[in-house]
């Protein structure tokens, strides 16, 4: 709507300063800000509401998490509502809607955010832990296959579009239509490994806002003619703009942190966890950096593979690994407090941020001669360049 607004302008009362508003990191401040300001100032109204309608009982196999979570009895659920909400919102207010990945991105949060409100309703009203676990999965997949369906049409018109890129491995591995179930996986497996984390007061929220934060710098860097060139990575035209909805998911989740924080007033329920989670695995599909996901979502990664490697093993051996999955549950069980399980797991996930950062300079020679201000700005001039110089970041 902000770009509608000042092309509408633009051709009636030309001036540079509104090419300035139209900027993505100028949109994306926007975007994060007023994420945040909508959860903090409508939050309380809106777990108000939550309360009256939507109160969680704890329900698990383990008799021993019920115990440690007794208190958590009734507490307010599906706060993912306003997270959605307000990303949602910073994507029609900011965004470009022609963007196919904000189009896409779009798909996939009120896509999961539907799904994970069926499951939360189930959960809530009848006696079952949510709906089973195969049509909870199955919808799942039928959305991230439209989504990648999609996204291999628009990625197959790119040179690097269908490349899956590994550090310090050139060239790339061509995926051709493997493309397809690899981002089903990646979007999928991103969604549940998150709603796998949501187990602990602000534990998924604040591990996430490091892991988007890593992801955002990677989105913008690939849009980016120049960046994309200095880093190797894939040139992605138009992935710039995922840089809104990265920055609304933050501004979202810090608001919804305010609350969530110990002792929690309101849990982001499935109704949150699938669609933030499945919107973290689009951004490393779309930019080609389903490797450096498993870095910066390292704790997720071993979320989720602490649940596998505890059914696994369990059926083979009749025996348990941790003392109880996910590992957070392991911890708890240790004695430690839950607010220093989420604050180390936040500090973990801060490391693994810089650790994928770090990582993006793998593949960098600087020992390459860089190109000369003369070939910079015909480069950015160029049909290629996403926007002209020096307003690279429209």
């Amino acid at each position: 709507m902000l770009l509608w607004l000042l092309d509408w302008l633009g051709s009636t009362w030309p001036d540079a300063a509104l090419a300035a508003l139209g900027k993505i990191t100028f949109r994306a401040s926007l975007a994060a800000m007023v994420g945040f300001l909508l959860a903090v100032l409508l939050g309380p109204r809106w777990i108000a509401w939550l309360k009256r309608r939507f109160r969680e009982p704890i329900k698990s196999d383990s008799a021993e998490v019920r115990r440690l979570h007794r208190n958590k009895q009734f507490t307010p659920t599906m706060g993912g509502l306003f997270i959605v909400a307000g990303l949602v919102g910073g994507i029609l207010l900011f965004g470009d809607l022609e963007n196919r990945y904000l189009q896409l991105a779009l798909l996939v949060a009120v896509g999961l955010a539907a799904v994970g409100a069926v499951d939360d309703l189930v959960k809530l009203r009848g006696t079952t832990n949510g709906i089973s676990a195969k049509a909870k999965l199955a919808a799942q997949l039928v959305i991230a296959l439209v989504v990648a369906g999609l996204l291999y049409r628009h990625h197959a018109a790119l040179p690097d579009g269908l490349v899956l890129h590994l550090p310090l491995i050139e060239p790339g591995i061509s995926l051709g239509l493997w493309f397809i179930p690899l981002a089903v996986l990646v979007i999928v497996g991103s969604s549940n490994a998150v709603n796998l984390t949501d187990g602990l007061d602000g534990l998924a929220g604040g591990c996430l806002i490091f892991a988007v934060g890593a992801m955002t710098v990677t989105a913008y860097a690939s849009g980016h003619a120049e960046l994309a060139e200095y880093l190797n990575l894939p040139r992605i035209p138009g992935s710039g703009e995922m840089t809104i909805l990265a920055a609304g998911m933050i501004g979202g989740l810090l608001g919804f942190l305010w609350f969530n924080c110990h002792p929690a007033q309101v849990f982001m329920g499935d109704t949150g966890a699938l669609p933030l989670g499945g919107l973290l695995g689009l951004l490393a599909v779309a930019t080609r950096q389903e490797f450096l996901l498993l870095i910066v979502g390292g704790v997720f990664v071993v979320e989720a593979a602490s649940v596998i490697l505890q059914v696994g093993y369990f059926k083979l051996r009749r025996r348990r690994i941790f003392l109880c999955a996910p590992l957070h549950h392991h911890f708890q069980f240790k004695g430690w407090a839950e607010s220093k399980i989420v604050v180390r797991f936040w500090i973990a996930s801060a490391l693994c941020a810089v650790l994928g950062m770090a990582a993006l300079k793998l593949n960098v020679n600087d020992d390459t001669p860089r190109p000369t201000t003369p070939q910079r700005l015909a480069a950015s001039q160029s049909p290629q360049s996403e926007s002209p110089s020096p307003n690279h970041d429209r």
